[in-house]
């Protein structure tokens, strides 16, 4: 019987100590260390089921990259076109995805339906270790879907799921969730640092083996991120998180990590009780109940990896009867508006210090972008001057400390989604106007104005 030792692990970071500690030294989490009994580092993995398998890469010797011959179109598609967006084109034979969300998003709802679409053309199989295979069974009637390859096994050992995966062969494969899976190999319990770390590593070795694709599903901790071990992030392929305002009905599928395609890509779903549903044009939902000539209210075109997307920005601006005006923001970062709401008092000369100001982004989405800057100056100036912005006007531009107007990347495919949506008017900067001119022979029907300083921006306010 292997010896074992006793290793305190974190469980946000998967640091390792001999002795508890009452704070992380790597990730400095407080009370993050928990004790867990391992094999001895002779012993450890003697009875790992994939060591006892022959590899093909044994068998294999050093290429030059030269006679390497990629395949073309490996991807295949999973029938969800937002999916297969984030995705960079579908999924990769061989890769392993992992997807994070809250409980309740719609995490194993949107793999469920993506498998019952793959499933008709090659076997799919759904190893699911926190519902039995009838709990399944009765998601899938509720959601209407009947696929023939589609295979269910309701089991937490790694070993077991391993043999049946290798005498079925499926194409694509779930893993629901990675915290309740276990190897016999280590004496730590489900969910623990070395049961995670050792299960995904498992999976991938035999992902890249098989040419199977893996789905692995990661509960999330309360703020946000995926559980366990950063290197859980590290070892796959891509990166998911699945995430959602609970007011609204759309769920938001970004990108954090894409061996196989651009980052920061986003996919927008809307629930309901059919199932999640694509939606293919997400700006026109979001845009459908904005107010016209509202002041405080603008458009502003942002971009998530190569997608542009039109916007609702919101501002509330009041004289604050406080010894400290508050500055709120919802969807955007507070400091980058309290940078903002600076520049705009020295170089406007806006008096907005003793004004309380409250921002929101429309449907719940977060912008993180440089590029609606602009956008959250003009809204901040549009609510103080109590002056509305023409509303069809789309605006775009990085604004840096002495107010100048900086350009952006992907200004032609900002101002064609705002053309598709009947928007006549668009304030860029200056520069990305120049560069348009002398590259496009053909501009867009909107009338574009470029400007180089806030001063002139603001002029635009009616």
């Amino acid at each position: 019987m292997p010896k074992t030792r006793t290793v305190f692990y974190c469980q946000k970071c998967g640091y390792q100590s001999p002795k508890w500690m009452g704070r992380c030294p790597d990730c400095e989490t407080w009370e993050s260390l928990v004790e867990e009994r391992v094999a001895s580092e002779a012993e450890e993995g003697t009875d790992r089921w994939l060591t006892k398998q022959p590899l093909a890469s044994e068998q294999l010797q050093p290429t030059r990259i030269s006679e390497i011959v990629a395949l073309s179109g490996a991807f295949f598609q999973t029938g969800l076109s937002e999916l297969d967006h984030v995705l960079g084109g579908g999924i990769v034979p061989g890769a392993v995805i992992l997807i994070g969300g809250d409980p309740g998003i719609g995490k194993s709802t949107l793999l469920l339906q993506a498998l019952n679409l793959a499933s008709e053309k090659r076997k799919a199989l759904y190893v699911s270790g926190e519902e039995s295979a009838e709990q399944i069974k009765r998601r899938a009637d509720r959601l209407r879907l009947a696929p023939e390859g589609l295979y269910l096994l309701a089991e937490t050992t790694l070993e077991e799921i391993l043999h049946h995966a290798e005498a079925l062969k499926p194409a694509v494969m779930v893993i629901d969730s990675i915290q309740t899976i276990y190897t016999r190999a280590l004496p730590a319990a489900p969910g623990s640092v070395s049961q995670i770390r050792e299960a995904a590593s498992q999976l991938m070795i035999y992902a890249k083996r098989s040419n199977t694709a893996i789905f692995i599903i990661g509960h999330v901790t309360k703020d946000g991120a995926i559980a366990g071990p950063r290197l859980l992030e590290h070892i796959v392929d891509t990166v998911l998180y699945f995430e959602a305002d609970r007011g609204h009905a759309y769920r938001m599928l970004r990108s954090v990590k894409n061996r196989f395609g651009a980052v920061h890509e986003m996919g927008v779903f809307e629930m309901r009780g059919s199932g999640l549903v694509p939606v293919s044009h997400p700006s026109g939902v979001f845009l459908s109940d904005r107010p016209k000539a509202a002041a405080g209210s603008v458009v502003v075109a942002c971009a998530r990896g190569e997608r542009p997307l039109l916007i609702e920005l919101q501002a509330l601006v009041a004289p604050s009867y406080l010894g400290m005006a508050r500055r709120t923001a919802l969807g955007v970062d507070a400091n980058r508006v309290s940078l903002l709401v600076a520049v705009l008092e020295k170089r406007a000369g806006l008096h907005l210090a003793g004004q309380d100001i409250y921002m929101n982004v429309v449907s719940g989405i977060e912008i993180n972008e440089p590029a609606v800057d602009l956008g959250l100056a003009l809204c901040i100036a549009s609510s103080f001057k109590d002056r509305p912005v023409n509303a069809n006007t789309v605006v775009f531009g990085e604004m840096d400390l002495l107010g100048e107007i900086r350009p952006v990347q992907h200004p032609r495919q900002r101002i064609y989604e705002a053309q598709k949506l009947k928007f006549t008017r668009c304030i860029l900067p200056a520069r990305n106007k120049e560069i348009l001119e002398r590259e496009e022979s053909k501009l867009p029907k909107i009338e574009l104005l470029g400007v180089t300083h806030i001063m002139e921006a603001l002029q635009w306010i009616q």
